[in-house]
């Protein structure tokens, strides 16, 4: 089997809401998203941004759905003007914020990486000057990719400054290569722009690419089309993303195609699926993990109590493997197939019952519970509304008494973010680089990290090299990100 995912792009169910558009996405066996920013789905500065973001990567969690994020939304930084200003601007800030942004909103959600374009030259200005603005632009960006990890695509587009594939290798070279500078490769701009078949670019762009997306063309017309209505050898191109070893997401892009969103989904997949060689159906309904966490949130529904007896069964049922073992073999950033299991049912017990009744269930799933159960309660608390809040905080600074690696981590998730008070956040922080937990772990790090924990952070520091200790990776990357 290929070792690439099968993705939708949500630019592609515009009409739908978001949490709909992933379900339906899902539930057609596609194994990923391509995640657009925008007004209607995950507002990147809607006042409720950070609940937002959690509940989204709850989602992804439970639909076990890969993501990469998209920033091509057309009006989101200015309402006359479409995709105004870019990086080739003589104002790019906003450009630039929104992208360090969706970097930020990529390593919340877990994304592959973040893709982006380099925008229209406008005919004042020289293409010098054009360029030069851009390498700035991507230098500063990249900063903020770095200190979260998350990789950015750059994406030649048809009729933008950058619009053939080797002008973004050159940039990329340009900047020196840097480490989390990839290329993201529309096949169907191939056909409209290059010289050259699909196959052929994505051979290429082989040692740089993080990001593809799939649709379809015809030679000089930049219009996304379905696949059969272009030129584009489909076959032939998804054999090359395997020939050279790709492993990341390969979103279908249709964007003009939401007024008949499911069903251009549904053909898509049949299409890719033709094309691949792959069966019919998803890993999850080849397991049954799927249809038994549905069958579980229906007993949940009909009978609250059920949750009691359901919650230990998890492991057996949807497995204990890592969500992410390609990135998070232990589980510590992502968790694990019975965290998502348990999160969705808690998901649905917050739904039925009342909020005094959910707080004291779960302090009882979590009392009685295993070292699994209660990293399930805990990975699940960002789901449950502000009024029980007290109690989740409880069940958090216990997690944090502890030397248990993997309640910690599962403690340190949006929901410590949003309600823990500032020296027990701090301490949690401590807690992970004292056992080595990775600090991907610990949500919204960039917006509460402040002088005390880098004081905190720099005293660690000094007595590990006091000591002939090392000093975790990530301390020193902290330190020199507040610096």
């Amino acid at each position: 089997m290929s070792g690439f995912a099968l993705g939708y792009g949500t630019n592609g169910f515009s009409n739908h809401r978001l949490d709909d558009a992933l379900t339906l996405i899902a539930e057609l066996g596609y194994t990923a998203v391509a995640l657009t920013l925008d007004h209607d789905h995950l507002d990147p500065w809607a006042p409720t941004l950070s609940g937002d973001v959690a509940r989204v990567a709850s989602r992804l969690r439970e639909l076990d759905l890969r993501c990469v994020v998209e920033t091509g939304a057309r009006y989101l930084l200015d309402p006359r003007r479409k995709h105004h200003p870019t990086l080739l601007c003589a104002e790019p800030e906003p450009r630039a914020e929104f992208l360090r942004r969706a970097v930020r909103i990529g390593a919340e959600l877990g994304a592959d990486s973040v893709s982006f374009w380099s925008g229209v030259r406008e005919a004042h200005v020289a293409p010098e000057l054009a360029r030069e603005r851009l390498l700035a632009g991507i230098a500063e960006v990249l900063d903020e990719a770095g200190r979260n990890e998350v990789p950015l695509g750059l994406e030649p587009e048809p009729g933008m400054f950058v619009q053939q594939l080797s002008e973004a290798l050159d940039v990329r070279e340009a900047l020196g290569s840097p480490e989390y500078l990839g290329i993201t490769l529309d096949v169907g701009h191939c056909v409209a722009v290059e010289p050259v078949d699909a196959a052929t670019c994505v051979r290429q762009a082989a040692g740089s690419l993080v990001n593809v997306q799939l649709d379809d063309m015809l030679p000089g017309v930049h219009e996304h089309l379905e696949f059969g209505d272009g030129d584009l050898d489909l076959p032939g191109t998804l054999a090359a993303l395997d020939e050279v070893g790709y492993r990341g997401v390969a979103a279908v892009e249709l964007p003009r195609h939401s007024h008949a969103a499911p069903a251009v989904a549904r053909r898509a997949i049949t299409a890719l699926r033709r094309a691949r060689g792959e069966p019919a159906t998803s890993r999850w309904e080849l397991s049954g993990a799927g249809a038994w966490v549905e069958q579980a949130r229906a007993r949940i529904r009909a009978d609250p109590t059920a949750i009691r007896a359901l919650f230990p069964a998890a492991g057996r049922h949807a497995g204990r493997a890592p969500i992410r073992a390609d990135v998070d073999a232990a589980g510590l950033v992502h968790g694990t197939e019975d965290d998502r299991a348990r999160t969705a049912m808690l998901t649905t017990l917050a739904a039925v019952v009342s909020t005094e009744v959910l707080a004291a269930e779960l302090g009882e799933l979590y009392r009685y519970g295993d070292g699994a159960e209660r990293r399930g309660v805990l990975r699940a608390l960002h789901v449950i509304p502000a009024e029980v809040a007290g109690a989740g905080i409880a069940l958090v600074e216990d997690a944090l008494r502890t030397n248990d690696s993997t309640l910690i981590a599962a403690s340190m998730g949006s929901f410590a973010a949003r309600h823990l008070d500032q020296p027990a956040w701090r301490h949690g922080v401590l807690k992970c680089l004292f056992l080595g937990i990775p600090l991907a772990a610990v949500a919204e790090l960039e917006r509460r990290r402040d002088d005390e924990l880098a004081r905190m952070v720099t005293d660690f520091a000094r007595e590990r090299r006091a000591a002939g200790r090392p000093v975790p990776r990530d301390a020193d990357r902290l330190l020199a990100a507040r610096n």
